[in-house]
């Protein structure tokens, strides 16, 4: 009988030891599925401007998942944002980088996400014109074409625009375009203005800045979320990705990079003249920060208000509940980063 009861008891240990072995290899997906909520000119699949971008660019998260044999698939979507939601409703993403509008619309009507670290801040916002106007002031566009892509985190910087020149949106004709088909607009002239970068379109002499904003409150706003699914059924994969992103942030950060990551953003079609202009003369690492601190989650507030009273959304966001910092914790302990990047208050100025 105890020879019988020790046969069970070694049966067991083993079907447990077999069960555990399924279970491990059960933990990891097959694909990781990114969005990147944009592409670059042209519809190519390259965007720059985050650190997230140069991650693809430089395939970070393609060496850390090799070992597993985990494959990384990113997806541009030319509809940026809102097509972001639409793959999530469809269950065909894990992670994106999402910007503030198109991201609250989607947890407004269900969508599961946990907010994981920020994608960047600050930088100056520009209303760009045709070479050929004669507009000297935002109050000269009263009644004209203006151009911005609907839907997106561009939509809440115009209405912020708008309300700092104390203009609404029907002082104005708006139309929606995307990035692409607005500065191609501009070059021939068929809208009267838009917000865009204006550098090589200016060194083409098609079009030129009337306004340069420099306000950190008024700039574009993104971040990277998870899946709630993903980061359920995933969660040692879920901080690998983190980790690795804010590796890479840090490798953005620096100085010493700062050329070299141009050029692997220029690979997306947009001028290098572009982002050497827009970002030559900016702290990398507080616009690169991946912080979750006062002064991102006071933008996205701000934005979800913007939307509100917009009636771009019709449910409200609990924002305090959106977010899951641990991984963004975890991932700045183990690289011994807690200080590296500055917090900003609400106000963008250093705490």
């Amino acid at each position: 009988m105890k020879l019988f009861s020790k046969k069970i008891a070694a049966t067991f240990l083993a079907l447990s030891a077999f069960g555990l072995s399924l279970h491990i290899h059960a933990a990891n997906p097959k694909e990781i599925r990114i969005s990147m909520s944009g592409a670059g000119e042209g519809g190519k699949p390259k965007t720059g401007g985050s650190f997230v971008a140069s991650a693809h660019l430089r395939g970070v998260l393609e060496q850390e998942f090799k070992k597993d044999g985990i494959a990384v698939k990113w997806l541009f979507f030319p509809g940026a944002g809102p097509a972001t939601n639409e793959a999530l409703a469809n269950g065909k993403v894990d992670f994106a980088l999402h910007g503030d509008l198109p991201s609250l619309v989607g947890r407004s009507t269900g969508l599961k996400t946990k907010v994981l670290f920020s994608t960047g801040r600050f930088g100056p916002t520009y209303v760009v014109v045709p070479a050929g106007s004669n507009a000297k002031s935002f109050a000269d566009l009263k009644g004209k074409k203006f151009s911005i892509f609907k839907g997106t985190n561009q939509q809440i910087v115009f209405n912020r625009v708008l309300a700092k020149y104390g203009f609404t949106e029907r002082d104005l004709r708006v139309i929606s375009q995307d990035a692409y088909s607005a500065r191609t607009a501009l070059a021939t002239g068929d809208i009267d203005a838009a917000i865009t970068s204006p550098f090589s379109l200016v060194s083409r002499g098609v079009a030129k800045k009337l306004i340069e904003i420099k306000d950190p409150k008024v700039a574009p706003l993104a971040h990277f979320w998870v899946t709630e699914s993903f980061e359920k059924q995933y969660p040692e994969v879920t901080q690998r990705v983190v980790t690795t992103l804010i590796k890479q942030a840090k490798w953005s950060s620096e100085e010493a990079n700062r050329v070299t990551q141009y050029k692997l953003w220029s690979q997306s079609g947009i001028p290098l003249v572009d982002y050497q202009k827009t970002w030559d003369g900016w702290n990398l690492k507080d616009r690169t920060s991946p912080l979750l601190d006062e002064f991102h989650r006071a933008q996205i507030d701000s934005a979800l208000k913007i939307a509100k009273d917009a009636k771009l959304i019709r449910r409200d966001v609990d924002t305090k509940t959106w977010y899951e910092p641990k991984y963004l914790n975890n991932a700045l302990k183990e690289l011994n980063l807690q200080n590296y990047w500055r917090a900003f208050n609400a106000n963008g100025q250093p705490k």
